[in-house]
């Protein structure tokens, strides 16, 4: 069996409530799941319970969005099974409320240039903690400007080089991040380290504590498969994966459980702090 612990639902930016997840990756026959929304908590406990309740480990998660001031280059940092949460809600309503400031300043750009209402774009955000850019053009969808939410007009608009509308959140740096997540008795995996070029940052962060990485990943190729690999190996570090599953809020198809880690290294995570604490 394999286990996806990469997982969004309608909480963050992704399009499939936490229920569905769940019936989901017992059809797929997934061993574990972990719900790692963007920068909250606020599905993690429920989806623990429910999970219990359908029999399906669920670990807790979150995905916390960071960058490195240093060389200003993005770093998302999953946390999984954090023993208090509660630690972690401070920096989610920080990033929260920057992630929503520059939503709304993104919004304001877009209805220049098309006739969208802010009830639009709520509408095709109900349920989630903030507005993403996923719910903008799901609006612009609605209204006909676009027929996928990635596309042509997803890159006129929120492109980071040259995008008309994008504005970037201002992020934490992903020290701080790391440090906030093992005080919270949480497990700290660099999540698709290709994604943002920044596994030159990895040898400073396994310095720091770093606890695993990202190995299985959609846009991981079979080479950067086979280097973060061994990485892990020579660090001695966590090796998990998962299929960052957005529903159709991904920028291609990716279904559930279509990238998974192998059974012996669900096994490695849920017994680390086990071992971590017999040190």
């Amino acid at each position: 069996m394999a286990a996806d612990l990469h997982c969004h639902t309608k909480i963050s930016d992704g399009s499939v409530g936490i229920e569905e997840i769940i019936a989901m990756a017992k059809r797929r026959g997934l061993s574990a799941i972990s719900i790692t929304d963007h920068d909250t908590t606020a599905g993690a406990i429920r989806a623990v319970i429910i999970g219990k309740r359908h029999q399906l480990n669920v670990i807790h998660g979150v995905e916390f969005s960071a960058f490195d001031s240093q060389t200003n280059k993005k770093v998302h940092l999953l946390c999984y099974a954090s023993d208090t949460p509660d630690r972690l809600e401070g920096l989610c309503r920080k990033v929260g409320e920057s992630r929503k400031k520059a939503s709304m300043a993104m919004v304001r750009k877009v209805m220049r240039y098309y006739p969208i209402s802010p009830d639009m774009i709520v509408k095709c955000a109900t349920g989630s903690t903030n507005i993403y850019k996923q719910h903008i053009m799901h609006a612009l969808m609605d209204a006909g400007y676009a027929d996928s939410v990635y596309g042509e007009l997803y890159d006129k608009l929120f492109s980071p080089e040259q995008g008309t509308a994008y504005i970037s959140p201002e992020y934490p740096d992903f020290r701080e991040v790391l440090e906030l997540i093992h005080s919270s008795g949480g497990i700290a995996v660099m999540a698709h380290p290709p994604m943002y070029h920044s596994e030159d940052l990895l040898e400073e962060m396994v310095s720091l504590g770093l606890d695993g990485i990202e190995v299985w990943h959609p846009n991981h190729t079979e080479e950067d498969v086979r280097r973060l690999s061994d990485f892990a190996d020579r660090h001695n570090l966590l090796k998990t994966g998962g299929s960052d599953f957005h529903g159709m809020y991904s920028p291609y198809a990716r279904p559930l459980g279509s990238a998974t880690m192998p059974d012996e290294d669900l096994q490695a995570l849920l017994s680390y702090k086990d071992k971590r604490k017999k040190k």
